[in-house]
């Protein structure tokens, strides 16, 4: 699971769409950011753990999608 960095609420994730996906990967068994498929994340920390959504970006790395 990826954790979101930089959006304290799961709205402003929201809000964020076009931009650039911010995010620490919290993984000890290897990279899991993929543009290839929609990525679950946590916030707004790996460690404090609020809110869950599910990304998808594109190839750049852009917000497309948040559920």
């Amino acid at each position: 699971m990826l954790a979101a960095r930089g959006y304290k609420l799961k709205s402003d994730l929201k809000k964020a769409k076009g931009t650039t996906f911010r995010f620490t990967e919290t993984s000890i068994f290897g990279p899991e950011y993929t543009t290839a498929r929609p990525m679950p994340v946590v916030g707004p920390s790996p460690t404090d753990r609020r809110w869950y959504a599910t990304v998808t970006v594109d190839g750049d790395g852009i917000i497309l999608k948040v559920t």
